[in-house]
C-alpha cells in the first residue's frame, strides 16, 4: 500500500519504476534526495521534503540500495539462506525484473538481465543494442551500452554514455515516467552531439542527437 505523504508516494513511485535514489543533506526535518536512474546512477530530479513520514520512512537509510530494515542475526540451521554478492562482497540484487526493468516480486517470473560480467567489442554492442531495442527492450539495450562504456577508451566514454543515456530515456519513456525520459533523452544528445562529424564505429551520432532532441520535445509536451 503506497504512503498518503506526497514524498514518500513518490519515492516509492521512483523506486516501483525500477529508479535509485540517493539522500544528498539530511538534518533534523529536512531531507534532500537525488532520484537516480537504473544502473547507470544519473541524477534526473530532487526531492526535498520536510514531512515527518518521510523521515521515518527512510529511517537511517542513505540510498535505494540500503534495506529498509536491519538484517536479522544469522541463526546455524538448515534454513539459514546466504544474499547472493558478487566477487567484492557486494550484494547484487537478484529481484527478477520485468522487460522495461522495473523490480518483480522475488519468485516472479521475469525477463532475463544481461550478465554482469558483460564487455562486448564496439561493433557487437552496437548490433546487440540495436536488435534489443527492436524487440522493444530499452532497458536491456541500456545493460549493453552501459557495458561498452565501462570498458571503451577515454576518448569515446562520453559517446557510450550517451548512448546509454539514450536508452535510458526510452526506458523512462516506455514506462510513462516523460519527464524522465525528456531528461536522460536531453542528456544523451549533449553527450553524442559532439562526435556528429566524427564519430567512431560509424555510429550516426548527428542523426542520434537530432533524434534525441525531437523525441524529448515530444516527450515534454505530451507529458
Amino acid at each position: 500500500m503506497r504512503d498518503d505523504d506526497p514524498g514518500v508516494a513518490r519515492l516509492q513511485r521512483w523506486q516501483e519504476s525500477g529508479g535509485r535514489w540517493r539522500v544528498l543533506t539530511r538534518t533534523t526535518d529536512t531531507v534532500v534526495i537525488a532520484l537516480l536512474t537504473c544502473d547507470i546512477g544519473e541524477e534526473v530530479d530532487r526531492l526535498t521534503g520536510t514531512g515527518p513520514a518521510l523521515l521515518a520512512y527512510l529511517g537511517n537509510r542513505d540510498s535505494s540500495e540500503d534495506d529498509i530494515t536491519p538484517a536479522p542475526p544469522v541463526r546455524p540451521g538448515p534454513a539459514t539462506v546466504v544474499r547472493d554478492r558478487d566477487i567484492t562482497g557486494k550484494a547484487r540484487n537478484s529481484r527478477p525484473r520485468d522487460a522495461l526493468g522495473r523490480p518483480l516480486e522475488p519468485g516472479a517470473p521475469g525477463v532475463p538481465t544481461m550478465p554482469d560480467d558483460l564487455n562486448p567489442a564496439p561493433a557487437d554492442a552496437l548490433q546487440q543494442a540495436q536488435k534489443l531495442l527492436d524487440d522493444g527492450l530499452p532497458f536491456h539495450a541500456h545493460e549493453v551500452l552501459e557495458a561498452a562504456w565501462k570498458s571503451a577508451p577515454p576518448a569515446e566514454r562520453e559517446l557510450w554514455r550517451g548512448l546509454a543515456q539514450l536508452a535510458v530515456g526510452l526506458t523512462h519513456a516506455r514506462r510513462g515516467n516523460t519527464t524522465g525520459a525528456a531528461r536522460l533523452l536531453l542528456r544523451s544528445a549533449d553527450r553524442i552531439g559532439p562526435y556528429a562529424h566524427s564519430a567512431p564505429h560509424s555510429v550516426a551520432a548527428a542523426e542520434l542527437t537530432a533524434w534525441a532532441r525531437t523525441t524529448a520535445r515530444e516527450c515534454q509536451v505530451n507529458g
